[in-house]
C-alpha cells in the first residue's frame, strides 16, 4: 500500500507539471530498500541553456614612427595578421599618412597576444614600431 500511495502522489505531481508545460522532468525509480521514507523521491528538473554573449572586440592598432621601414610594417601585417600584399600595403599607408592603422579586430586575449608578438618581434629586429589595442566601437 505504501508504494501505491507514493506512486499516486508522484503521478499527481507529474501530471500537474506536465500539463503546465513549465518543466521537462523525469522521476528516477528507486531500486530496492522500500524502507526509505516516502519524501525522498527523486525529481530532475531540466533548466534552460545559458544565453551566451559574444566577447567584446578590440582593434589591434599600429602606430606610425619615423624610423620603422615601410617594408617591415608590410612584413608584420602579412606575417601576424594574414593580410595579402595589397591589404598590407593599404594598412601601412594608412599608418604612414594618418598616424595609425587597424591591422585586425579580435577578442581581447587574441588582440593582446598579437600586439605583444608584434612589439617583441619589432624590438628583436631593432625597430621602434608600436602596436597596441583599442576597444572596438
Amino acid at each position: 500500500m505504501r508504494m501505491n500511495k507514493r506512486q499516486n502522489c508522484l503521478n499527481t505531481i507529474k501530471n500537474s507539471f506536465h500539463q503546465s508545460g513549465y518543466v521537462d522532468w523525469h522521476i528516477s525509480p528507486r531500486l530496492g530498500n522500500d524502507s526509505q521514507d516516502e519524501s525522498e523521491g527523486d525529481i530532475a528538473v531540466q533548466t534552460a541553456p545559458p544565453e551566451l554573449k559574444r566577447p567584446p572586440l578590440y582593434a589591434v592598432v599600429l602606430m606610425n614612427d619615423d624610423y620603422t621601414p615601410m617594408d617591415f610594417v608590410i612584413e608584420i601585417l602579412q606575417q601576424y595578421f594574414a593580410l595579402n600584399l595589397d591589404q598590407a600595403t593599404q594598412v601601412m599607408l594608412t599608418v604612414h599618412y594618418e598616424g595609425k592603422g587597424v591591422a585586425g579586430v579580435y577578442p581581447r586575449d587574441i588582440a593582446e597576444t598579437k600586439a605583444n608578438q608584434v612589439n617583441n618581434y619589432a624590438r628583436s629586429q631593432g625597430h621602434p614600431l608600436l602596436c597596441q589595442i583599442e576597444p572596438k566601437d
